[in-house]
Order: structure tokens, then sequence, then C-alpha cells
């Protein structure tokens, strides 16, 4: 190919569309309108001699000599936005910029809705999309480029994986208003749970794989006691509207546990046993730790989230 014949201003495009899997949502990202996203696709395949992307439904799936550009694309675009962007070059209120964050429906609760305010604020045109967890493959979806970092419990242990604490999270346990035998028993909100009676009754466990043992048995198992589940759910929201709505209990991130307890109904107590809190990092591949944008967002992101470090535990 003849490099000075070529439109590099296409190789952001080609990026959007391997990103979007859409030429509407490419255009978004791209700043460019649909009809001007197809007419670079066009170019694209005239130019590079392969389709580049076939049309499934109403999305676009890349090829596969098309897979084979988008990591080495996309590492050539991050190096060029960090050779050009110089001390102080990046300003988040006139940035374009969209990212994508993988994270439990943890976050939906206790990062977005400020989040969304705070980008209202200092970066208005800054789009920032939150998407499942996927716990067995986080780690290829941040190295593949399909999210830009992700929020997980606990360290990642690879040598390409940055990362930073950012808050820790105790456990409460939670019930229903008007649980017969939480009455019964005389346990008003925010008294501990007894351990007879938390084992006595049974349990929803959050679990997007649908594991009924988790860190709270675990704590049971080193007082040789055992206790019930009865429902898995793959969200919390599930969990905690659950306990809601039924005579099950759970065990809740403390933050979350608080954060909605008066909107559905609940109780919070201390658990029976001593559980290990969770500790929650933000990870990313290292290819994003100096690009500018990135680190930005990262920052905001940790600062949204310390207050959740000083909520006291039950």
């Amino acid at each position: 190919m003849n490099l000075s014949a070529f439109d590099l201003n296409l190789l952001k495009v080609l990026d959007a569309l391997l990103r979007e899997g859409s030429t509407v949502r490419a255009g978004q990202r791209a700043g460019l309108s649909q009809p001007a996203v197809s007419a670079a696709l066009s170019r694209l395949r005239h130019a590079l001699n392969d389709p580049l992307f076939v049309r499934e439904g109403r999305g676009l799936v890349p090829t596969d000599f098309a897979r084979t550009l988008e990591a080495p694309l996309r590492d050539a675009l991050d190096q060029i936005e960090q050779i050009l962007a110089g001390p102080g070059a990046f300003d988040p209120a006139e940035a374009e910029l969209s990212f994508k964050i993988s994270g439990a429906d943890f976050f939906s609760e206790l990062l977005m809705p400020p989040l969304a305010a705070h980008l209202a604020q200092v970066a208005p045109r800054i789009q920032v999309h939150l998407v499942d967890l996927l716990h067995d493959s986080y780690i290829d979806t941040i190295e593949c480029y399909t999210v830009d970092m992700a929020l997980i419990p606990g360290q990642p242990g690879m040598e390409w994986v940055d990362h930073r604490r950012i808050f820790r999270s105790a456990y409460t346990v939670i019930a229903r208003k008007g649980h017969p035998a939480v009455e019964a028993a005389g346990i008003a909100d925010r008294d501990p749970f007894p351990l007879d009676l938390y084992c006595a009754l049974s349990h929803v466990l959050f679990s997007p794989e649908g594991k009924v043992t988790a860190g709270g048995d675990v704590a049971l198992d080193r007082l040789g006691r055992k206790r019930h589940v009865a429902m898995t759910l793959p969200f919390f929201s599930g969990v905690y509207r659950a306990v809601s709505g039924s005579d099950l209990i759970a065990l809740l991130p403390h933050q979350l546990a608080l954060h909605v307890a008066d909107r559905v109904g609940l109780t919070c107590h201390a658990p029976p046993m001593e559980v290990t809190e969770a500790q929650l990092y933000m990870v990313w591949h290292r290819r994003s730790t100096n690009a500018p944008a990135h680190r930005w967002l990262r920052e905001q992101i940790a600062m949204l989230m310390a207050p959740l470090d000083e909520v006291p535990v039950p």
C-alpha cells in the first residue's frame, strides 16, 4: 500500500466501527454523520481490499482480516494520542470521548448517578457506558479493547494490568421490614443479627455464576455452622428486591445496603460472624496508564468513590 495516498483519518473511522459494530454509533463516537461513516467504510474496503464488515441482523460483524487490525490499530492510535498530548493538552470541558466501564450493578447505584452529575458540570461531551462485569472474562475484555477499565473485587495478578484500590466494603445482613421471625426475636433495625437465626432462615445470594457458596459461608465454616441458600441472582438489585418482597435474608455490601434500605423497605444488621471485607479495585491495561483522558477519568472515579471508604460499618 502507498501510505502517502492513504487518508489516515479513515483509521479513526475503522477504530470506531470496530468498537461499535454500527455505522450510527461509530458516527457518534467519531463525530461524523452516518452517511459519512458509510462513505468512509466504502473507501476503507477499496483501500484495504477486504469487506472489513458483514451485516448480521442490525449490526456489523468484522471479518477475520478486520479483527487482526483491531488491537494493533488501537495501540497505534493510543500512542499517537499520547505523543500529541503534551502537559495540559487534555481539556475535559471540550473533549468528545466515550468510555466503557465493566462493573457489577453495585456501581449503577453508587457510581453512575454522581458521575453523571459530575460530568454534566465539568465534561458534558464525555460519554460513559457501564456494562455487565463478566467475571470469567473481564481481563479479556480489557486486553481486547472491549472495555476501557473494570471495577472488580480483588487485585488482578497480570503484569500488563494496572490497578488502583478505590474503596473497601464490609457486609451487612438485610431483611425486609416487618420480617416475622426477626420481629419475633426482638431485633430492631441496626441491631446485630443472632447466629442461630441467621442459620435458621433461608438466604438469597448474589452470584453471577449461580454458585451457592461465598465469603459468608467461609466465615460460617470457621464457626462450624452452615446456612441454607434458597436462591441465587446475578444482580445485587435482584438480591435486595427479593429480600424486600419475601422472608429471605441476604448479605449485601454495606454501602449499598444503607443506600437502598429506606427506598425498598429493609432493615440492616451486623452479621453474626466476621466476614472478610471486599477490596474494590479499578483495573485497566497499562497501555492506557499515561493516556491523559483515561488518567483523568480514573481520577474522577476515584474521587467519587473515596467517600465509600468512610461509611461506618455496623
